[in-house]
């Protein structure tokens, strides 16, 4: 089959990473789905699938090249699966928890897990600082609180020595209390075919 615009699209921001074409395909459906979900519900602030494919798609992948191979991940807050869904497509054999509190985006997660066939993922929805943790190898967050803040819930979700992954924006992140942490420092990434410099810091659980 003719490949589409998207996968096209994804398919140049995977060579620029140097990341092999195969995902193109689930990761291109993957930004469909969020184009359509997000005309009915507030998913994303994207207006349309090229957007969602370069600004939340194409990041993810960046941030792949940069987290080494982990047995499971789980991603606290997930939103709508980003950066988990994407990295849960070009890691197919690790394990993935989405948690997720807000309902609507936990039935998309739900509906894209199912429409992509992604067997390696499992959805929850609640407060990932109320939940019974699950604990992973790989433990990513978004910015949803203070880095003092959000490090202390995500170890609840660590296994010892489990990595500890906060992508952020333009400026680097400082945790103020290190001490239950293992060479905390600040890596950065580029979005591929234009897009921005990130920052992401990461450690690992003591």
């Amino acid at each position: 089959m003719t490949p589409t615009p998207l996968e096209d699209l994804i398919s140049s921001g995977l060579a620029e990473l140097s990341l092999e074409p195969e995902a193109a395909g689930p990761l291109a459906s993957l930004a469909t789905l969020v184009d359509d979900w997000g005309k009915r519900i507030n998913l994303t602030g994207h207006r349309d699938a090229s957007a969602v494919a370069r600004r939340l798609v194409l990041d993810a992948a960046a941030l792949h090249t940069v987290l080494p191979a982990v047995g499971s991940l789980v991603d606290l807050g997930s939103g709508a699966g980003f950066p988990g869904l994407p990295l849960a497509i070009l890691r197919p054999q690790a394990s993935f928890v989405l948690v997720e509190a807000r309902e609507r985006r936990h039935h998309f997660q739900r509906h894209a897990v199912r429409s992509l066939g992604l067997e390696n993922v499992r959805v929850v929805r609640g407060r990932f600082e109320e939940l019974d943790p699950d604990p992973a190898d790989c433990v990513v967050a978004q910015a949803v609180a203070s880095p003092d803040v959000l490090v202390g819930w995500m170890l609840r979700w660590a296994r010892p020595g489990a990595l500890l992954v906060v992508p952020g924006g333009t400026f680097p992140r400082t945790v103020a209390d290190a001490g239950a942490l293992l060479d905390p420092r600040n890596d950065t990434y580029r979005v591929p075919l234009g897009g921005p410099e990130r920052t992401v810091w990461v450690s690992r659980a003591a």
